[in-house]
């Protein structure tokens, strides 16, 4: 029971006209209580990503053909005709995330301090920190990579899930969570671009498998949907101004989404060319390459979206939703802003 689950101790009281202690004490957790769906539409988030990463995991890892495709689009790095651009993300990809982390959790923490938000704080903080640790956790002790397909030495190390996406993607989810509404979509924007070139530079390094790119998304969703549902639970939540932002879907909703549909798209056309292909043709490590960069780059855009979605007209942090007594309990109208 959440600290504004309280039930009343002195008898029936009819509550005052907006009293915050009826809210507190019952409206809370009422059965359609705004913080309520909030958390309902979280938790739901969290335990299908969870879900759908044991299910990338059981697909690409512990199957024969799953691991035949990953492990060609290893090959297909150098097949592609991008040697430049691999050798370059190898030098550069553990400098920009290593660096990127620190400074990150830096702007994450005087964000939420100037702002007076310390539990938004503690919540970004333990996205980036939680997520990163399970995923080392995971990699290291938990999951495994046998080898169905006799690979080589050098392919046969567990990477699953990627620890780069790992931080790009927890780190943007933190952004989302201590700066303000009107400025999320600003958040989004820039750090949708850094995710992707971050899971393009690890694919074209050989550092990581299109799966593990995957995976690393559904664990971070898994963990900040999670941690935000729980701001959600004590009433940390509050709706936010229904205001219209045009640049908004111009330059952030709308790219995203064309990302997120053509990346899966073309990424499952050309899976399913592969699939297809006899055995043997030359042109194999180069389909699986190029479907694997695809489905990572369209599976990270479609996470960013659905944040944006989860979110949607929600204010972190906001003051609880006042009720009023008008027989059942209703909300207050949210105010329309033009």
């Amino acid at each position: 029971m959440a600290p504004f689950d309280r039930p009343r101790t002195d008898g029936f009281t009819p509550p005052p006209a907006t009293g915050t202690w009826w809210y507190a004490a019952v409206a809370g957790e009422a059965a359609d209580s705004f913080c309520a769906r909030v958390r309902k539409r979280l938790q739901a988030a969290s335990l299908g990503s969870v879900a759908l990463l044991a299910v990338v995991y059981a697909a690409l890892v512990l199957t024969a053909t799953g691991q035949r495709w990953e492990n060609a689009a290893l090959a297909g790095r150098l097949a592609d005709g991008k040697l430049a651009a691999a050798h370059q993300a190898h030098r550069t990809l553990p400098y920009v995330t290593l660096s990127s982390l620190a400074v990150a959790l830096v702007v994450l923490t005087l964000i939420g301090v100037l702002r007076r938000r310390y539990a938004l704080t503690a919540v970004a903080l333990a996205t980036v920190t939680g997520s990163l640790l399970l995923t080392e956790l995971l990699k290291e002790l938990v999951l495994g990579r046998p080898d169905l397909v006799g690979a080589p030495p050098h392919l046969v190390a567990n990477t699953f899930p990627s620890g780069h996406t790992t931080i790009a993607m927890s780190v943007m989810f933190g952004l989302f969570v201590v700066v303000p509404y009107r400025l999320r979509g600003l958040a989004a924007g820039l750090c949708a671009l850094w995710a992707t070139a971050v899971g393009a530079y690890s694919l074209a390094a050989g550092w990581h498998r299109p799966g593990d790119a995957i995976g690393a998304d559904l664990l971070v969703l898994a963990v900040g949907c999670g941690l935000a549902g729980a701001l959600a639970r004590r009433g940390r939540v509050a709706p936010a101004p229904r205001r219209r932002f045009p640049l908004r879907t111009l330059f952030v909703t709308g790219p995203l989404t064309a990302v997120a549909v053509l990346g899966l798209g073309a990424g499952l056309v050309l899976l399913l060319d592969y699939l297809l292909t006899a055995t043997g043709d030359p042109s194999l490590p180069r389909l699986a390459y190029q479907a694997g960069q695809a489905l990572a780059a369209g599976a990270g855009a479609a996470a960013t979206l659905l944040v944006l979605a989860l979110l949607r007209h929600v204010d972190l942090g906001g003051r609880p939703v006042p009720y009023r007594w008008t027989g059942p309990f209703t909300e207050e109208p949210e105010e329309e802003i033009s």
